[in-house]
């Protein structure tokens, strides 16, 4: 059976997911890359290098979001939200975002060393040492969910 996912069960999935991918677009060219984010308040939290996603997302923010929990093949649910990318440049903005990504993420992590793209690291002073890092949010405004169970 197919459905609808409600607001709800939206909400759920969000919260409840680690990893999703941002599709952008710029100049006739579409982009998407999977990204490690917390959802919190309406808004998707990530980070990431200076490169083609954060260069396409700066000159056009209009951004789409997709997050998914498959079970098998006949079970399953998704998340399509579409929003405006922010920068986040408040220093203490960047570090509660930052906090709320290490720790969605750390569960998953079996050593910190090795991670400093990723602000995770056994030394704070090794984060940042490889790139800097991007803290930026998407505010969702749109967000539909479908869903299959047998």
């Amino acid at each position: 059976m197919l459905g609808t996912l409600n607001e709800s069960q939206i909400e759920s999935l969000l919260k409840e997911q680690v990893i999703g991918r941002i599709a952008c677009h710029l100049q006739g060219e579409t982009y998407i890359v999977p990204i490690n984010y917390v959802y919190k308040d309406g808004y998707i939290y990530g980070h990431s290098a200076l490169g083609k996603k954060i260069r396409m997302m700066r000159a056009n923010p209009a951004v789409c979001f997709e997050v998914e929990h498959i079970y098998n093949v006949f079970r399953w649910q998704t998340v399509i939200a579409k929003g405006m990318f922010e920068e986040i440049t408040d220093m203490e903005e960047k570090q509660q975002a930052m906090q709320g990504i290490i720790h969605r993420i750390m569960p998953l992590v079996s050593s910190p060393e090795g991670h400093p793209s990723h602000g995770i690291t056994e030394k704070d002073s090794d984060v940042g040492t490889t790139v800097e890092l991007i803290l930026y949010r998407i505010k969702l405004s749109e967000m539909s969910g479908r869903f299959e169970q047998n």
